[in-house]
């Protein structure tokens, strides 16, 4: 595996491939969730790129930038023996110049749920996620592939419509939700949770677990379920429980094939989200 820290390095890497590019951007602390999408991109691919780069534009003011988990030589390990071939970590000041062009989420599907809470977040993701994609696809390899976790599904939706909407040639790769032996979902946060707090956040999974049964009976109203699952998520803080479709639309009954069931919700200090596709 090759460690490369410029732009000029990766760009020279990349410009060897062969055949297709899998490409897995990261904000490190690499999980079990992570190395899913780096064997799915190692299976689909003749080339696999790893990025890990903290993005200091989709913190807000007084989130948890500074504290975010960084183990840069554990997840260099975890790379190299996954197959990755070129793993990318720049800096900040190779990403990013003092005055620059941004991009500003879309209006309405930006600044819902987790927009909402968030306001900016998705400007920032959306502006590092292009960059990146930009530079591996600087040498115009055969085919590239991105690929992105359904767990943050707002995310994935408005990375998908950025790329259909600036033309970039990449496929956007959804890849389903990993979760620990309990239910709950990765995540590198959940290293803030306590022992207490962890039982407290498995609420989340559960209210994901009401809802799916309450469907398997044929209750398809979205108001009804949601009241079944704030039972569930009780002795947790609730940011929003939502109901959309693949556009982010709010939806009233469940759409087979076009929902997803979303919950957000703090556990102490740690903000966790989760969500069901159906």
């Amino acid at each position: 595996m090759l460690v490369v820290n410029t732009i000029n390095e990766l760009l020279e890497a990349t410009s060897t491939f062969k055949g297709s590019i899998g490409f897995v951007p990261t904000m490190g602390a690499l999980h079990e969730g992570h190395l899913s999408l780096i064997r799915k991109a190692r299976k689909e691919n003749d080339s696999v790129v790893v990025s890990i780069f903290v993005n200091p534009t989709q913190f807000l003011e007084g989130e948890d930038l500074d504290a975010y988990p960084r183990k840069e030589e554990a997840d260099r390990k975890i790379c190299e023996l996954a197959g990755v071939d070129v793993l990318f970590m720049p800096t900040v000041d190779m990403m990013y110049e003092k005055d620059e062009l941004t991009i500003i989420a879309p209006a309405i599907r930006g600044f819902i749920l987790e927009g909402t809470k968030r306001a900016g977040h998705f400007d920032g993701v959306l502006q590092i996620v292009m960059k990146l994609l930009n530079l591996i696809a600087y040498n115009k390899p055969s085919h590239f592939r991105a690929y992105f976790g359904k767990k943050d599904a707002q995310q994935l939706a408005l990375i998908t419509q950025m790329v259909k909407n600036y033309f970039i040639n990449v496929q956007i790769v959804p890849c389903d939700i990993v979760r620990d032996s309990d239910g709950l979902a990765l995540s590198s946060r959940n290293v803030y949770l306590s022992k207490e707090e962890r039982i407290k956040a498995l609420s989340l999974s559960r209210s994901l677990k009401r809802a799916t049964e309450l469907v398997m009976q044929k209750e398809f109203n979205s108001l009804t379920i949601i009241v079944e699952m704030k039972k569930v998520l009780s002795e947790v803080d609730i940011e929003y429980v939502a109901f959309v479709n693949r556009e982010f639309k709010q939806i009233e009954k469940v759409e087979f094939g076009n929902t997803i069931i979303l919950v957000a919700a703090r556990v102490g200090t740690t903000r966790l989200i989760d969500n069901l596709w159906i």
